[in-house]
């Protein structure tokens, strides 16, 4: 490697770290409230149903930050985007600090859900759309890596204030990143295909030429960019026409199975699960969920380091016939009435592998897949329309894993949901294509042929 492609690639990866920060604010903002409710609780008398619309309300805000953060990519760009979703950030990060009421809290909560809408559809896009085909996805898979780093900070925090219960402080913490993100991005460029599209080949070329290295290089890129780009009016509803529906089928359908899989019923409830599995303390369940977020963080390293090698398929089956494995053996280990002591030695275990199975394959590949599929321009609105459904797949997943624990039990729940991973096997072999080394442009073709 000469020293200028080092030169490149350090910028690249600067570059999407930067633009991560959201995924680290997205992994943050949703994990740091499971510790600050219990502090929140103790200064306001508030009720369940509040506590639940203060957890839920972020998931509801996403929705809408997800499906108006579409639009808004194709109109104002991927990096005008990320920068609005910092200052939002910012905002109610300050909002929830300074929080005077029960009411107050839901509401910056739902202005933060917008943020991490906006956020979840734009990261990933950008971050795509400037690399170079054959470390896309290492660097597409960075933000994943800070959504995990941001749950397991979240995790931290919460333990380190474990004793002087300052939940304003906690949320406050957020406003650092999302304030040096913004500072950071307005140096950085805007997405050359983005520019391609509004008509600025020339500032397109220049930026394409500093990321690959030769200025022929450059050329057959935004040549083959335009060739691909099409200039008719894009709504919501053309996203169902018979040309772009397989790969709306495919972004949409990962997306699903990343979610109904049951991941973050394991990120939000973890401590529960363990007191479930014999873990006396609540210190104990605390520490075991904070082992859980450290594993998922060294996990996404080995698919940064894999998924340009192996391809996104290979992982892919490895990494969900390994939760669905997991998920069985967890189900066995709550059935019937097993010692404690197994028991909690099992959930321990089978957690661990799943997170693991999980952090390698669909936490990163879901995010991947659907920064790569579709065609430029619908890419924002299919990308925000599959973000959106993400989050009312979480939203549903979350909110009904105590009911089917109540209906199923603890064995019959974790079946259920290794069952879905196995036809989620299915669907990877079905309906998604292999991205390895290829050109967003190419991987367009595809769908044309």
């Amino acid at each position: 490697m000469t020293r200028e492609s080092r030169k490149q690639q350090f910028l690249l990866i600067l570059i999407s770290s930067v633009a991560a920060i959201g995924g680290f604010l997205f992994g943050y903002d949703t994990g740091v409230i499971s510790g600050a409710i219990l502090y929140i609780r103790d200064q306001y008398p508030i009720s369940t149903m509040q506590t639940e619309l203060i957890i839920g309300m972020v998931s509801l805000g996403a929705i809408l930050g997800a499906i108006s953060g579409g639009p808004c990519c194709d109109q104002l760009g991927r990096k005008n985007t990320v920068l609005t979703s910092s200052i939002i950030f910012t905002v109610s990060a300050i909002g929830l600090a300074l929080s005077r009421s029960v009411t107050e809290i839901i509401i910056w909560r739902f202005v933060l859900g917008i943020a991490i809408g906006f956020s979840s559809t734009t990261s990933p896009l950008y971050i795509a759309e400037l690399s170079p085909r054959y470390i896309r996805g290492a660097l597409v898979s960075i933000n994943q890596l800070a959504i995990t780093i941001g749950i397991l900070s979240s995790y931290l925090v919460g333990l380190a204030f474990l004793k002087s219960e300052s939940w304003r402080i906690m949320f406050i913490l957020a406003a650092i990143p999302s304030l040096f993100q913004f500072a950071i991005m307005c140096f950085f460029p805007e997405s050359p295909r983005h520019l391609t599209k509004i008509g600025n080949r020339e500032k397109a070329f220049s930026i394409l030429q500093k990321f690959r290295g030769t200025k022929r290089d450059a050329e057959l890129e935004i040549a083959h960019i335009e060739k691909m780009i099409g200039q008719q009016h894009v709504s919501f509803t053309n996203l169902l026409s018979k040309k772009i529906r397989p790969a709306l089928i495919a972004g949409i359908g990962i997306t699903i199975i990343q979610q109904v899989t049951g991941i973050n019923t394991i990120i939000y409830y973890a401590p529960m699960i363990f007191k479930f599995a014999g873990f006396g303390s609540n210190q104990a369940a605390l520490v075991a969920t904070t082992l859980v977020g450290i594993v998922n963080v060294l996990m996404t390293f080995v698919a940064i380091f894999l998924i340009d090698k192996m391809g996104r398929k290979p992982l892919l089956y490895f990494g969900l016939g390994g939760m669905v494995i997991s998920l069985l053996i967890l189900g066995m280990g709550f059935y019937q009435e097993v010692s404690k002591v197994f028991a909690g030695v099992i959930c321990l275990i089978t957690l661990f592998a799943y997170v693991a199975s999980f952090a390698y394959s669909l936490g990163p590949i879901g995010w991947l897949i659907n920064s790569e599929i579709y065609p430029l321009h619908v890419r924002g609105r299919a990308m925000g329309l599959a973000v959106c459904i993400n989050w009312v797949s979480n939203f549903i997943v979350t909110a009904t894993f105590l009911n089917l624990i109540n209906i199923l039990g603890k064995s019959g729940t974790f079946w259920l949901y290794g069952l879905i991973g196995a036809f989620g096997l299915y669907f990877v072999k079905a309906k998604i294509p292999e991205t390895k080394a290829k050109s967003l442009e190419e991987i367009e073709d595809f769908w044309k042929k």
